[in-house]
C-alpha cells in the first residue's frame, strides 16, 4: 500500500479506535467507560468491518515476516467470559500459524515462580517478523497479586522488599520494559475487555445451560465475581499507571462481542499499517542469479522426453 491507501485506511479504522484508546494523558476514569458501545454499528456492518480487517491481517503478517524487523504483541486482559479466546479465534482466522503464536498465562508454576514476576512473559515475547498474543498477561502480576495477597505471598520475594510501594514499582518495572522493548522493534497492543457485571452473568447462565460450554465454567468464578468492585478498581489503576505512548491502553467494550472485535481487529490493522512493512528486494547479484535459473528450467521444457523401447 502506498502512503496515500495508508493514510486512507487509517482515517477509515479512526472511529473504531480512537475513543477507546488512552496513552497516559489526561484522565482515566473506568465508570465512564460505556461496555455497550456499538459505535453506530450494526452486527451486520461490523461482521463486514471484521471479515476485511482479516484479510488485511493476513497480507500484514506475511510482510511482518518478509520484512522481518518488526515484531508484534497483542495483549489481551479482562474479566471471565469477556471475550478473550473467542476475540483471538475471530481476529486471527486465516493468518498464517508459522507467524503468530498465543500464550495463555495462567496460574504460575513452581519453575516460574523461582524466577522474578516478569520471567515468564519475557521468554515467551514474540520474535522478529511474527505476531505474539498474550491472553492474559504479566499485568496478572498487578491485578490477581492485587487482589489475592496470599498469591503474593507465593512469590518468594524478601519481605524487606514487600512494601506499599510494591505496586507503585511493579507498573514503573513494566512500563520500563515495554518502553525497552518498542524501543527495540516490538510494538505492543495491550486491550482490556470491558464487559458490565450483568453481560458476565448472561454468558454464565448460557455456559450452564449449553452443554458444549460447559467446560468453561467452575466455581472459583463466582467467587471472583463477587470480587468485582476490587477487580474494577485495581483495573482502573493498571490503565491509568500503566498507559503511555509508546504502549498504551484500549479499553474495548466487550458487552457485544462482535463489536470488541471490530475494535480490536481495527487497530492491529491500522498499527501495523503504519510501520511501512516491505517485501525485501533482491540485489544485482541475486537478479543475475535469477535470470540463469529461469534460462535453465525454460530449457528444460524445451528437451523432448527419450522414448524407451518396449521388449
Amino acid at each position: 500500500m502506498g502512503k496515500k491507501a495508508s493514510r486512507s485506511l487509517v482515517a477509515e479504522l479512526k472511529p473504531f479506535i480512537a475513543p477507546f484508546r488512552f496513552d497516559g494523558s489526561g484522565k482515566f476514569h473506568l465508570k465512564s467507560s460505556n461496555t455497550d458501545e456499538k459505535g453506530g454499528l450494526d452486527k451486520q456492518s461490523a461482521e463486514k468491518i471484521i471479515e476485511a480487517n482479516r484479510t488485511r491481517l493476513t497480507e500484514f503478517q506475511e510482510r511482518l515476516y518478509a520484512d522481518d524487523r518488526w515484531s508484534l504483541l497483542v495483549i489481551l486482559q479482562g474479566m471471565d467470559a469477556s471475550g478473550k479466546d473467542s476475540a483471538i479465534k475471530s481476529i486471527f482466522q486465516g493468518v498464517n500459524p508459522q507467524g503468530c503464536e498465543v500464550y495463555s498465562f495462567k496460574q504460575p508454576s513452581p519453575r516460574e515462580l523461582d524466577h522474578d514476576f516478569m520471567w515468564r512473559s519475557m521468554i515467551a515475547l514474540p520474535e522478529r517478523g511474527r505476531i505474539g498474543i498474550f491472553n492474559r498477561s504479566y499485568y496478572e502480576e498487578c491485578l490477581v497479586t492485587r487482589v489475592h495477597p496470599d498469591v503474593l505471598a507465593k512469590e518468594k520475594i524478601p519481605n524487606r522488599l514487600v512494601t506499599k510501594n510494591i505496586w507503585r514499582e511493579r507498573f514503573e518495572d513494566i512500563s520500563a520494559i515495554e518502553r525497552y522493548l518498542t524501543r527495540n522493534g516490538t510494538v505492543i497492543l495491550k486491550f482490556f475487555l470491558h464487559i458490565s457485571k450483568q453481560e458476565q452473568r448472561e454468558r454464565f447462565l448460557d455456559r450452564l445451560d449449553e452443554p458444549s460450554k460447559n467446560w468453561k465454567f467452575s466455581m472459583n468464578d463466582i467467587a471472583e465475581r463477587a470480587l468485582w468492585p476490587r477487580y474494577m478498581a485495581v483495573y482502573q489503576d493498571i490503565v491509568r499507571h500503566t498507559s503511555t505512548a509508546a504502549a498504551p491502553w484500549y479499553v474495548v467494550p466487550a458487552d457485544h462481542k462482535w463489536f470488541a472485535r471490530v475494535v480490536i481487529g481495527s487497530a492491529i490493522v491500522s498499527t501495523l499499517e503504519t510501520l511501512d512493512l516491505r517485501f525485501p528486494r533482491a540485489d544485482a547479484a541475486s537478479l543475475q542469479e535469477f535470470k540463469q535459473v529461469r534460462t535453465a528450467l525454460e530449457s528444460e521444457g524445451d528437451q523432448k522426453p527419450t522414448k524407451t523401447k518396449s521388449k
